[in-house]
């Protein structure tokens, strides 16, 4: 199947009530390069006002981040991010993944602590530590003869069921266990919880955050702004697989429609803007994303 070209655009706004200054800000909006996989063929990332000091550096998990620094009050912050991006067609590896309680031998014979590594993504991280009713739910979704892949396929499935898609219901900083009382959430909700869920399992996953074209209604145009970022979920399978990529939100594997900008361990590894400032009163974001087919 032949690649697939976007066209990408972000715009992040923040509005201040009242001005700020000394504001540092780490950002990662760019899509990565993966071999196989997607490459970023171009990309920008332009800020206003115009940042005092800008530098740029790859972190552990090898996504390229930018650092900003505004010393001068300022009333508004604009974030601007344009890049091209060649997606190739993934198809989803035969099923020749281990029960679960055999991964862990294969998980010990893995020495390699480089950020692909497994080792990383089993235990607890930043935003998702060891939940009891979360584990439980994992186990009610799995059978003593699931494979490791099964059980993740099964595990997005009844997530997309039991789980209602509801932008209000919670914020960027809701916990896992939180959003699981509730039942409501966003992406980042559903994938915090699968991952917990997983690592339950002793099943290493990871969080994603990207990009997801969304394809309008037939007859309807498609809306300037209405694609959103995106996260989903990484399962590592064992040796004979490696890693694959699910869609809780949507129950499916990601695909084509999935760019990647980041992998992590959960939102805190690659949160697309976080950061400090001196400052006091409330502040408003606006976020608007497009991604356009190339020749679409």
């Amino acid at each position: 199947m032949a690649p697939v070209f976007y066209d990408i655009t972000l715009t992040m706004g923040y509005s201040y009530d009242v001005p700020v200054f000394n504001a540092r800000h780490i950002l990662r909006l760019l899509p990565l390069s993966l071999p196989d996989r997607q490459r970023l063929i171009a990309g920008s990332l332009s800020v206003d006002p115009a940042p005092q000091e800008q530098s740029a550096f790859i972190d552990f998990f090898r996504h390229p981040t930018t650092s900003v620094m505004l010393r001068l009050p300022h009333e508004a912050l604009n974030i601007r991010m344009q890049a091209r991006v060649q997606v190739e067609s993934q198809s989803m590896p035969a099923d020749l993944s281990p029960l679960p309680a055999q991964l862990s031998e294969e998980l010990a014979g893995v020495w390699s602590l480089e950020p692909e590594s497994p080792h990383h993504f089993v235990s607890a991280s930043p935003r998702i530590g060891e939940s009891k009713v979360i584990a439980d739910y994992a186990k009610s979704c799995v059978t003593s003869t699931s494979t490791v892949m099964q059980a993740a396929y099964a595990l997005c499935k009844r997530i997309n069921r039991d789980f209602v898609y509801d932008p209000e219901a919670t914020q960027v900083d809701t916990t896992p266990e939180e959003a699981f009382e509730l039942k409501r959430g966003v992406c980042q909700d559903f994938s915090h919880i699968m991952i917990a869920a997983l690592r339950s399992l002793g099943i290493p996953a990871g969080y994603v955050s990207g990009f997801l074209r969304t394809i309008p209604p037939p007859g309807k145009e498609r809306l300037e702004g209405a694609d959103a970022m995106h996260a989903w979920v990484r399962i590592w399978c064992g040796k004979n697989i490696g890693w694959i990529e699910l869609d809780p939100t949507n129950d499916i594997p990601a695909g084509t429609d999935h760019i990647v900008v980041g992998y992590g361990r959960d939102y805190a590894d690659v949160a697309p803007v976080i950061g400090m400032l001196k400052g006091y009163g409330n502040h408003s974001v606006t976020q608007a994303v497009d991604v356009v087919p190339v020749g679409g």
